[in-house]
């Protein structure tokens, strides 16, 4: 089966749901990761994958409040992460397999946007830190529990990679911080790791997508001031959405990273970006209004990235 970038027709859309891209879809017996998962669109992931029996592990930052996000939901079960601390990642990923247990479904989900500028660890910037580099170290420490069950993962992007490719000779933003150009690498490099990542693991029966889930609010947002999303068309005065910017429900919003990480139509195929339910076209240069770069898809930057977060965290279950 092709993995080309191009649109196959999936029968789902911009206003598809989570539920919609389940419906006749049996999880029973699955097991799930996703980061973030009591939150925005990880919550509503997390209640889709549970109603269609599924058993989801929901790693947070904030325990306690992704305890309360999650309460009442049957087949859930939380642990203690944070992105921004590789030991923590480490910690997460130890316990998680001393449990013996195989992955079916992994969604990095959890993430950060237009922050203003921080560091994390020995001096990273946060997003490329936390977006990237916690993801990439999470996926390799779960190595030994994820490919024994063929699993998918799936890396939640943005069409805010548009906004910036790699920045190879200062990833880490130490002059000339821009929020929205630093996420927008972030988000490219998101792209970038499951190219690679479905590049190596293939043969072993994983797979993995990358995607844009659509325009949503929700607490992603919590970094930028009211008057900015004033700005932007997002909200009116009154902090309210505003329907012409297009945004999704985040049920709606949650539909293409579970679709990713559970449709038969993806059979046999891997290493795409996605959009709306389906495969995303390539992007048209000067239109940012969907498809995927070809910086954020070029197999050569891929490699060169995961190289270079091999040596940043430490940790790579393919040298």
């Amino acid at each position: 089966m092709s993995t080309a970038q191009h649109k196959i027709g999936s029968g789902f859309g911009a206003h598809s749901t989570a539920d919609d891209v389940l419906a006749g879809v049996d999880l029973s017996g699955k097991l799930a990761i996703v980061t973030g998962g009591y939150s925005g669109l990880g919550l509503e992931t997390t209640k889709a994958l549970v109603k269609a029996g599924a058993r989801v592990v929901v790693p947070a930052r904030r325990p306690d409040t992704a305890k309360e996000a999650l309460a009442g939901l049957d087949g859930v079960e939380q642990d203690v992460l944070d992105l921004g601390d590789l030991d923590s990642v480490r910690a997460f990923a130890e316990r998680f397999l001393a449990s013996g247990r195989t992955i079916d479904l992994v969604i990095d989900n959890a993430g950060i946007m237009a922050c203003p500028e921080t560091r994390v660890g020995p001096g990273w910037e946060a997003q490329f830190a936390t977006n990237h580099l916690g993801h990439f170290a999470l996926v390799n420490h779960l190595w030994p529990a994820i490919e024994p069950g063929g699993a998918r993962v799936v890396s939640v992007s943005s069409r805010a990679h548009h906004f910036s490719g790699m920045r190879w000779d200062d990833v880490h933003w130490r002059t000339g911080y821009d929020k929205w150009q630093a996420y927008g690498q972030a988000k490219t490099a998101n792209v970038l790791f499951a190219v690679h990542l479905d590049k190596l693991g293939a043969e072993r029966g994983v797979r993995a997508f990358s995607l844009h889930p659509g325009g949503i609010l929700t607490p992603l947002q919590r970094h930028l001031p009211k008057a900015e999303m004033v700005e932007r068309g997002w909200i009116d005065a009154q902090g309210n959405a505003l329907n012409p910017s297009g945004f999704k429900s985040p049920e709606q919003g949650a539909a293409t990273q579970v679709w990713a990480a559970t449709s038969p139509q993806l059979d046999g195929m891997g290493g795409v970006y996605l959009e709306d339910c389906d495969i995303a076209e390539p992007a048209v240069d000067g239109d940012q209004s969907g498809g995927v770069r070809a910086w954020a898809t070029d197999p050569e930057q891929a490699a060169r990235l995961w190289a270079l977060s091999a040596e940043l965290t430490g940790v790579n279950a393919f040298a």
